[in-house]
């Protein structure tokens, strides 16, 4: 304050001067120093610290996290790990080729759907079932297993199972039941296929048990239904479609196929000889007591855990 009054007093004295006739020349005018030109930063203790300081003290929000930048040279991912022979390359095509098979009578089954061709379409259903469960065999057996080849049939399954199978119910129950009625019933498979397709690939595996029904198995019931018809009002139909939707993401354990085929031989006779009387009925006995067979062995880890 006492340079700021002291300059202002010198300026004064000069217009006086000048307005007096006073024309010497005033040459004790003094200008600010460079050395008040950084009072500011002087003032609010800025001087100490360099420019490049400042900068990297400056405040990063923390909701922008830093992005990692990856240097490494990127490498390509064999589809089939191991050993890369004629040979095996020539398993892996035909195990992926089964499962192509699948997957293109999935959409072959869409088509005839829509052509009105519902039974032949649910053949198809069935055909992708078997192209499905040969796939993961020859995988197995042959020894070309592989982390795409389960991407790719689960993608297969999606579309054959997921998508395909609804659409040839709704095909099927067309003008039977109501309209929205059926395509909520059908909407409701192909999601809960999807959400226990997702699980499955994400889920540790069991030897013993699926958690929930297989989505496979889901499809090949809804084929088989509509295949042989079964003389059942729409309305049981839908509500039919809906449990069956619903068994799929549940968490009852269901016994799988090697599971079952170890069961007394007297156990598969009697289904075989229902299904020549009438297997409409027998179909359908089957069907609900693979699915209360779920729920009751449920409670029953529970009572033994």
């Amino acid at each position: 304050m006492r340079r700021s009054s002291t300059f202002a007093r010198q300026v004064l004295l000069v217009r006086v001067g000048r307005r007096d006739g006073d024309l010497r020349p005033v040459t004790d005018v003094s200008l600010p120093e460079h050395r008040y030109a950084d009072r500011p930063r002087r003032r609010y203790g800025l001087a100490r610290f360099d420019r490049a300081e400042i900068e990297a003290v400056v405040p990063v929000s923390p909701a922008v996290a830093p992005i990692p930048v990856d240097e490494s040279p990127a490498t390509a991912v064999p589809l089939l790990p191991g050993e890369q022979t004629v040979a095996r390359r020539m398993k892996f095509a035909v195990v992926n080729a089964c499962t192509l098979a699948s997957l293109l009578l999935g959409m072959l089954a869409i088509f005839l759907a829509m052509q009105g061709e519902v039974r032949v379409a649910a053949l198809c259903l069935i055909a992708c079932v078997a192209f499905d469960g040969l796939d993961g065999a020859l995988a197995r057996k042959l020894g070309v297993a592989s982390p795409f080849g389960a991407q790719m049939d689960s993608l297969a399954d999606m579309c054959s199972f997921g998508l395909a199978a609804p659409v040839v119910v709704y095909a099927s129950l067309a003008g039977s039941v109501s309209t929205r009625a059926a395509a909520v019933a059908c909407a409701l498979v192909a999601a809960c296929a999807a959400i226990r397709l997702a699980r499955f690939n994400v889920s540790p595996k069991d030897g013993r048990f699926f958690c929930g029904v297989p989505t496979t198995m889901a499809a090949a019931v809804l084929a088989l239904a509509v295949a042989i018809g079964l003389p059942v009002p729409g309305a049981v139909q839908v509500a039919g479609v809906g449990l069956l939707a619903f068994a799929m993401v549940s968490s009852f354990p269901y016994a799988k196929l090697a599971r079952l085929v170890k069961l007394p031989p007297w156990l598969w006779l009697a289904p075989v000889i229902g299904a020549l009387i009438d297997i409409r009925l027998t179909f359908a006995l089957v069907v609900v007591g693979y699915l209360a067979s779920g729920p009751v062995l449920w409670l029953r880890q529970r009572r033994t855990a």
